[in-house]
Formats: structure tokens, sequence, C-alpha cells
């Protein structure tokens, strides 16, 4: 068999079929679910599973009530667009398209029972501790598929073994795999499906934007040392969050043109309103001009304007970065005191040494955002669009910040007294975007006339 070819056996089933989609329902020994532990991924679930409290509990569950366990959780939902029927309530199925197929909803389930699998199997304690999420999990299930194997072997099923608890399974599967307009009725229904079981359980609005797709082409323009940082899928780990990224975005973004019926945020969201940036960034990237959806309801970007602006987008967390880092300097060459000002903790008085939000490049102080959110936007003053609407820099933007970015805090500092140094208030406040791309614009000019 491939890699994500599996064979299943139910213990009970029932079939029900309503529209392009079968569900088998019914109940499977925990030993008849090793193959889904082999060849399942979490790819088509918004969210990675990752070890807790919730964990903890269904561990616990198997453990002290095994004859309960499968009417106190909901089990596992899988899907496969190719499933064969074969007897004593035996399904072999595919999962073609990993990115749909495989398991839907169920994560945390399928992780706890790993986890008992695994620690049942005779590995040690220490090494099941110290695994914290399901890739590490896919890591450890690999290296002890042996003793796995010889669990499993151990007893016969129905003798009362460690792998004879039962687990509520659904899987999901084509009314009519033959019938091509049906079978893409089905692929397509799979996302919904998906998005509503996960409904359940407070999905993020990013994790169900991640899984239709709609982060993919803004994910490719993020550079790779910052990209791997950010959290693009719920419980995946990263230290950035998603929102972040999607914020900055509309900083190219607002200059690019939009379609009817799509407007951008307001400015001092891009620091105060990250949701309703992730919102805006939904309904651009579902809007049909944008975007086109496919057979199994991801989105695939195909306006060029959006695209330039996005590909700008991937320059913003870096560009954030230089300014974070540099900021502090410039404000003390103008005869500041950047340490003295509220919120702001140099280096030397902090245990762990500050970071840049994104690269995290060493910084010489810990500070709050707000003060460089209104320089990021005053970037858009190094924008232009071409005929067909693209957008491009005017001028290589770190250049321009070295150059002249110690000219650009002389005024602005002067925002910055006015709010006694306050970053929440200068985040916040209109006209600090307003003074910071005037200062950027200026700046600009000078470099223009200069030739």
């Amino acid at each position: 068999m491939n890699p994500n070819e599996l064979l299943i056996r139910f213990e009970t089933v029932d079939r029900q079929t309503e529209g392009p989609v079968t569900r088998l329902i019914g109940f499977a020994r925990a030993r008849n679910l090793l193959p889904l532990l082999d060849a399942a991924d979490l790819e088509a679930n918004p969210r990675t599973a990752k070890v807790g409290p919730i964990t903890a509990d269904i561990m616990e569950s198997i453990q002290t009530t095994p004859e309960l366990f499968p009417f106190k959780t909901k089990g596992i939902l899988v899907a496969s667009a190719n499933c064969r029927e074969l007897e004593r309530r035996r399904y072999h199925m595919t999962f073609d398209n990993p990115a749909i197929e495989g398991i839907l909803d169920g994560g945390h389930n399928t992780l706890a029972i790993g986890l008992h699998i695994l620690g049942a199997a005779g590995v040690e304690a220490k090494e099941v501790k110290r695994v914290k999420s399901w890739p590490e999990f896919k890591v450890a299930w690999e290296a002890h598929h042996d003793k796995v194997k010889a669990l499993k072997g151990s007893a016969a099923s129905g003798e009362g073994g460690p792998l004879d608890f039962l687990v509520p399974l659904e899987v999901l599967i084509p009314a009519d795999p033959e019938d091509e307009i049906a079978l893409e009725a089905f692929t397509s229904s799979l996302f919904e499906i998906c998005a509503a079981r996960n409904n359940n359980r407070q999905l993020a609005d990013e994790a169900k934007a991640n899984k239709k797709g709609l982060y993919d082409y803004l994910r490719d323009q993020v550079p790779a040392d910052i990209s791997k940082r950010v959290e693009w899928k719920s419980n995946d780990g990263g230290d950035v969050k998603v929102r972040d990224i999607v914020a900055l975005s509309w900083i190219p973004l607002a200059v690019a043109a939009l379609p009817e019926g799509i407007s951008a945020p307001r400015t001092a969201d891009i620091y105060s309103g990250k949701g309703k940036c992730s919102m805006a960034f939904d309904a651009l990237m579902e809007h049909p001009e944008v975007s086109k959806q496919t057979a199994d309801g991801t989105f695939e970007l195909h306006n060029v304007a959006i695209a330039s602006a996005l590909k700008v987008a991937g320059d913003m967390p870096a560009l954030f970065d230089q300014l974070y880092a540099a900021f502090p300097g410039a404000y003390n060459r103008n005869q500041g005191s950047f340490g003295l000002l509220r919120a702001v903790t140099p280096a030397d008085k902090l245990k762990s040494k500050p970071r840049t939000p994104y690269g995290k490049l060493n910084s010489a102080y810990r500070y709050p955002d707000g003060f460089i959110v209104p320089l990021a936007v005053g970037l858009r003053a190094l924008l232009r669009s071409d005929a067909d609407g693209k957008l491009e820099w005017k001028t290589d933007p770190a250049k321009f910040i070295d150059k002249h970015l110690d000219e650009i805090v002389r005024k602005y500092k002067v925002l910055i007294q006015a709010f006694g140094g306050d970053a929440q208030k200068i985040g916040k406040n209109d006209g600090s975007y307003t003074l910071a791309l005037d200062a950027f614009e200026t700046e600009l000019l000078k470099l223009a006339q200069n030739g």
C-alpha cells in the first residue's frame, strides 16, 4: 500500500446518504485504527493538534473507563473520495488529496489515542511526555512502529487487550463515485463540512481562512526565515500571529485598486483592529474579481494588481523589523532620550534580550509597536502603480530607511512628545499616520529634487 492508502474495519457500521455525500458511521476498535494513524495526517484539519488539558482528559478516559469512552467522545471524522467496501465491514480507502481528505475533525482525539497506544506499547513515559504536537507524535509513532505492531499481536481482537476499546468513527465518501459531477460536488462539500464541524470548537477566523487557501499567495511572498515563524495554521506553534502579517498586508493593499464593494480597513486598524483587517482580507481574497474558487473549495488568486500588492506585502515584515531596530537610534540622534519614554525598556535591564517582532533580530530596546506602525504605513509614499495597476517600489525601501529615517523621525518625534510617549495613543490616532506619511513624502521629494 502507498502511504495514503489504508484498510479500516468497523465493529458496527451504518450507511447514510444525502445528496452527494454518504456517511459511514459506527464504532471501530483502536487496533483497527492503527492504519489510520499510519496513513493520515492533519493537513485537512484546520488546526494542528497539540498536547494539553484536552488530550490529557481523553487519555485519562481511555485508561480509566475504556468501556464508556465511545460515549464520551465524538470520535474521529475522516473523508475519502476513493473508498471501496469489502467484506466483514472492512473498507479500503485512499487519501488522494490530503488537503481535503484524511482526518477532518477529531485531531485531538487521534493524538490522544496515539499517545495512549505508544504508552501501552512500552514506550518510556518520559519520551511520550516529550511529544507536544501532532508532527512530533508522527515522528515518535514511526520510530516505535515495531512496538505498536507487537502490542497488536499480543492479544486477538475482542479478548480485552489494550487496543480493544471502541472509538466512534465517521467516514465521508462519495454517494456516487462514478458520476463526475456528483464526485466534484462531494469534494466541494468537504471544506464546508470541515469548517462547520470545527465551528463547534470556536475555530479562529484565521484558521478558516488558511484552510480556504486565502493566505497561500501571501505566505509565498514572505521570506522563508520569517514565514516559518508565522502560525499560519492554528496551533501550529509559530510565534508570529498570522493576523499581524495580514494587518501589515493592508499597507500596500489599501493603495491597490480594490474591487467594487471591498473597502480597506481604517489605517489605524493595522495597529488596533487586526481582527477587522483579517475580515477585510478574507472578503477581498474571496471576491470573484480577485480569486476563483476551485472544486475542492479553496481559492486561487488571479488578480494581477492584488498579486502585486501581496508581493509588496511580503517585504513588510522585514521592513518593519528594520524600522523597529533603527528607530531608537534615530530618536536619540534627534536630541531625544528613547530609553526614558513610557513603556520603553533598555536591553541591559532585561533578563532576555529584546528582539524585533518578525525576524527576531537583536534590538537595543523592548518597546510597543505603536511607535512603529505609523512609520511602516508611511512606506506607502514609496509605492506606485504601473499602467496595469500593478504596485511596485519607487525606490529601494530598505536603503531609503537607512538614508532618511533620521530626518523622518525628527518630524515624527514631535508627535511622540505630544502624546507623552504613549505608544498606544500614537498607534490608535489617525493623525500619527498622516504625519508619518507626510514625512516620507517630503524625503522622497527631496530625493527626486537632488537627482
